[in-house]
């Protein structure tokens, strides 16, 4: 029996659409997964729940390195937008590289309760801007981990399923010739001629 025509529009039930909305998530997210691995794709896809939860899909790699690949691409398709920035002088990113590299020292300090605690703005700006990558790149590795770690539990269902089932029917081949073994054969002969006659012992 063929399902009806679903109507695009908001559910109303907020409980039935939290169960489409995880049911159509899984799905996509799924669909997104086979078509990498069928056609060799790199796929990445972000999902924001209505209550702005993230759910996340990088197919090879993290999604950060797609988001690099993406911006390196608009940024080759536009490039009259989006101009590359000069390159700097040896000197210049040797002082900006040794400034950053004393912002996050000191952000460090700050975090495990060390320093003065005397952090300005746009040093606590820079702290935060990196705790929002750690973050991303936790939350997209946790995505990855969980969806192999289902991956594996789905194959190894398969594989019990095929071994139960492989069990089963040894049960029930075995139960046939045990029945068929168990047929009674001690029973004397019922009938026995004698002086012409058939007496029933």
């Amino acid at each position: 029996m063929a399902r009806g025509k679903v109507q695009l529009k908001r559910i109303e039930n907020s409980v039935h659409r939290q169960v489409t909305f995880c049911k159509r998530r899984a799905g996509l997210l799924k669909k997104a997964k086979e078509l990498s691995v069928l056609c060799d794709a790199e796929i990445g896809l972000f999902i924001f729940s209505a209550h702005g939860k993230l759910y996340e899909l990088a197919t090879k790699g993290t999604m950060q390195d797609l988001i690099e690949r993406y911006t390196k691409f608009t940024r080759a398709a536009h490039p009259e937008t989006s101009p590359e920035p000069l390159p700097l002088d040896a000197k210049e990113e040797s002082n900006l590289l040794k400034q950053e590299i004393q912002t996050l020292q000191k952000s460090i300090r700050y975090l495990f309760g060390g320093g003065n605690k005397t952090s300005t703005i746009d040093e606590l700006q820079v702290l935060e801007k990196n705790l929002e990558t750690w973050i991303y790149h936790i939350r997209s590795m946790k995505t990855n981990i969980m969806l192999q770690e289902i991956e594996a539990l789905k194959d190894k269902e398969g594989t019990l399923k095929a071994a139960n089932k492989y069990l089963h029917d040894k049960i029930v081949e075995n139960a046939a010739i045990h029945n068929f073994a168990q047929f009674p054969t001690d029973v004397p002969y019922p009938l026995i001629i004698q002086d012409g006659t058939f007496q029933h012992y």
